[in-house]
């Protein structure tokens, strides 16, 4: 009688292995065998981390195996299993390999793809696209296994204009496959109070609507921090250099472009700011010259501020600030307008004003950038943006799909972050709200006015560097957000190219892939609502496209939220360098303001410990934290994507040497891009 040589392995998480009782059958082209318990006498089988092998006899020949499938039944209690893979030594000493990497739950079970068979361009690999499913039953299993996920995987409006997301009220109802491993890391609650005893704030709490003495008694809350960025801008945070420095190379460094025209709403003079040019030009000619830049804050203008707190009045401002590149090529700041409407009560203020007079319109310009990077640049444009491509993937691809298995780990955790976001984070008198002056609903409008401006072109890193004029490395040397995007843009694009080039021989292929339409439909359709104007294709027809698209994907969940996300505990941990509210209006006038009521405007110490103790948890990894282009579950098996993989990793490599040379004996380094440091997924 046939006999086969069967090797099962658990993964090794949290609670990965198992009690239950396993069983297997195997599918093949001849016949399917009988239920087989897997069990060794005496031995804790599917414990976590282990490899089980399992001699299998059946009683006639099955032919060439195709399915293997698993069954899990009660023990005692239920008990999840987590399975990584199965191998089968066949009778004539043939090795086949299938790849799960899924969580089998209840009474439940699965169905894996065999681990060769033939493709039209090459008989080794294992990704299959449905045209090399010839056989019946690999297309009803690649059919039914949609049907099963598109059924756990629903869209739902979580808000009115924000982009569909998981169908799922909290992170307990999400499928398993997307839940975390331990729920208890990534509880927002459970790590804000973790941070405040980390940071020796929780003795603030207790006052916590009392303001602060002056900038010195902010240090209290910022004695325990060892960290090198961030008390260089607590000790230059009041001068231009470092203010203007941070449109570059911050954790905002998204919004400023190139100014080619002042705009009618910001009457700004070469007279008033003379002292700040230092070429001897007018204003017009060095905005000819490409050496004047803008940050407008307009998004901000109408949002209604933070009233959860009836004790505290909260504040917002919708600021424009002008910018110039010094003779030294570096940015500074030369006119600041607190609103949109120029007026007697909205002047422009300008570094030859007085000293606190400029400081707090400076301080107006960074407590704005906060905002608009917290809602627009990091919630929407790289947690719900990559939640959208997430759920598609699930719906529309089978996992046997190559660019299943391509994004698979591009989207691990996100799902379960973003669902415990809206379960913790920004819902209703959730922990946003106590201490941004942008909680209580502001938020909310925020993406709802911002979702005009999400495109398709904007998420394509060189395009929108390109639209906002700063494409410029001469013109612009000190945009290390730029340079080192660039580079990490450009090895995930050749990555991307070898993998489509293995799969899709011809534009044809990509045109004719029902299963991949379908994915790029459902993220217009649903993730961006099917506005034309987003820009987002309905479908893909070359493969030069279907590289930019999984670039831009991949791009998104990793680098973006890299450079945005880790860099807040360096950029916004000093309090008055990105205020999370503001508890006094804009000024009206100039030649009115002393320290002390700036003082008094900022944060009370409540939110401040809140504030910190929010930025230093966003911007912690997670334990086994995955980097990019670490595959460490082998959905891929085939040689030639490993050999791509393993070039990847060569090119991500040579850009992490790049970066930490450009950064020795730097004051500020800039590392937010390097590879080394970019997870594969938004997970935090």
């Amino acid at each position: 009688m046939p006999s086969y040589t069967v090797t099962v392995a658990t993964g090794s998480q949290w609670f990965a292995g198992t009690d239950d009782y396993i069983y297997l059958s195997l599918v093949g082209s001849a016949g399917c065998s009988e239920k087989h318990l897997l069990d060794k006498p005496f031995y804790n089988d599917f414990e976590r981390g282990a490899v089980d092998s399992y001699d299998v006899t059946v009683d006639e020949e099955l032919g060439d195996i195709q399915l293997v499938k698993i069954e899990k039944r009660k023990y005692w209690l239920h008990d999840d299993w987590y399975l990584k893979y199965i191998t089968l030594k066949t009778p004539s000493g043939d090795y086949m390999e299938f790849p799960c990497y899924r969580w089998i739950t209840g009474n439940g079970e699965i169905v894996l793809r065999d681990g060769r068979g033939s493709s039209h361009t090459c008989p080794f690999l294992t990704a299959k696209l449905a045209r090399d499913d010839q056989i019946h039953i690999l297309k009803q299993h690649r059919r039914k296994e949609l049907e099963t996920r598109q059924k756990q995987y629903r869209w739902m409006e979580w808000n009115p204009g924000f982009p569909l997301s998981i169908d799922a009220k909290c992170h307990k109802d999400l499928p398993r496959d997307i839940q975390f491993d331990s729920e208890k890391g990534v509880d927002f609650v459970l790590n804000y109070s973790k941070a405040m005893e980390n940071l020796f704030i929780n003795r603030f709490m207790h006052m916590f609507q009392s303001s602060w003495s002056d900038f010195a008694d902010f240090e209290k809350i910022f004695v325990k921090i060892s960290n090198t960025i961030s008390e260089r801008v607590m000790n230059h945070w009041q001068e231009d250099l470092m203010f203007g420095y941070q449109f570059l190379n911050g954790c905002n460094p998204v919004l400023i472009q190139r100014c080619t025209k002042l705009p009618e709403k910001l009457p700004v003079t070469t007279e008033m700011v003379e002292c700040s040019l230092e070429r001897q030009l007018t204003l017009e000619q060095e905005i000819e010259q490409g050496n004047i830049f803008i940050v407008d804050f307009e998004l901000l203008d109408g949002i209604d501020a933070n009233k959860t707190d009836p004790c505290t009045l909260q504040f917002l401002a919708a600021p424009i600030c002008l910018l110039y590149k010094n003779l030294a090529n570096k940015i500074v700041p030369i006119a600041i307008q607190l609103n949109q409407v120029p007026g007697e009560e909205n002047p422009i203020f300008l570094p030859s004003d007085a000293k606190y007079d400029w400081l707090l319109a400076k301080i107006w310009v960074r407590s704005s950038d906060f905002h608009v990077h917290q809602t627009i640049t990091h919630l929407l444009r790289t947690h719900l943006v990559s939640e959208v491509f997430g759920i598609a993937m699930y719906r529309q691809l089978p996992a046997v799909h190559p660019i299943f298995k391509l994004l698979v780990a591009h989207v691990r955790f996100t799902i379960a972050i973003n669902t415990k976001a809206r379960e913790q984070l920004i819902c209703e008198y959730g922990l946003f709200d106590k201490a941004n002056a942008t909680g209580g609903g502001g938020h909310v409008q925020m993406v709802q006015k911002a979702m005009q401006d999400l495109t398709y072109p904007s998420l394509c890193f060189p395009e929108a560097i390109k639209a906002r004029g700063m494409d410029s490395t001469e013109d612009i040397p000190y945009y290390f957000y730029r340079d080192d995007g660039l580079l990490v843009w450009e090895a995930i694009k050749t990555f991307t190219a070898e993998v489509v080039g293995i799969y899709y021989e011809s534009d044809q292929v990509v045109v004719e892939d029902q299963e991949l339409q379908d994915f790029v439909r459902d993220v217009y359709v649903y993730g961006m609502r099917g506005r034309k104007a987003s820009g987002f294709p309905k479908s893909i027809k070359t493969r030069e496209q279907l590289c930019e698209y999984l670039t831009v994907v991949i791009f998104t969940a990793s680098a973006q939220h890299a450079a945005v996300n880790f860099s807040q505990y360096d950029w916004c941990s000093w309090i008055p360098n990105a205020p999370p509210t503001m508890r006094a209006p804009p000024p009206t006038a100039k030649g009115v303001v002393t320290v002390e009521q700036i003082v008094d405007m900022l944060p009370d110490r409540g939110r401040s410990c809140w504030h910190l103790g929010a930025v230093w948890a966003l911007s912690q990894f997670q334990e086994n934290e995955l980097f990019l282009g670490m595959y460490p579950e082998e959905h891929f098996i085939e040689k030639p994507v490993k050999e791509a993989m393993a070039r990847f990793r060569k090119n991500l490599n040579a850009i992490v040497s790049v970066i930490a040379e450009r950064n020795k004996n730097k004051k500020l380094p800039y590392y937010y891009m390097s590879p080394d440091r970019i997870p594969n997924s938004v997970a935090i």
